[in-house]
């Protein structure tokens, strides 16, 4: 059902970098690049994800609320995309555990506050 999301960055060479380097660990690679943003995803009917200068020309700012949620594969990769995201300058929403039974998952802010979560299904309860 979801196509892609959207972020927004006031810098987008220093979002592209970080983004780079964190949605690589997912297999992600950039779909679309325009001089108002760039978007990552896989071949096929997977949703993107992107960031965009706000096109009304405004600085960017974090949602209260907004949160965009990214699935890994296992509990592994969602402690490895963590990681890299507070090493690339992230800033940390919650550390990678179990969170009600069956969903691990972990949450920080990108360089311009947006948050995001990270998380797999266990399958367990």
């Amino acid at each position: 059902m979801i196509g892609y999301t959207t972020v927004g960055t006031n810098n987008l060479e220093r979002a592209e970098a970080f983004y780079n380097d964190l949605l690589a660990l997912l297999g992600a690679r950039v779909m679309f690049r325009t001089h108002r943003g760039i978007g990552w995803g896989s071949v096929g009917a997977h949703p993107m994800f992107s960031v965009m200068l706000p096109f009304d020309g405004e600085p960017a700012t974090a949602g209260n609320g907004a949160m965009v949620a990214l699935q890994a594969e296992n509990e592994e990769l969602v402690q490895r995309v963590h990681t890299k995201a507070l090493e690339l300058g992230g800033q940390d929403e919650g550390a990678p555990g179990s969170r009600n039974g069956s969903f691990y998952g972990a949450y920080f802010r990108d360089l311009d506050g947006n948050k995001l979560a990270i998380y797999c299904m266990t399958g367990s309860n």
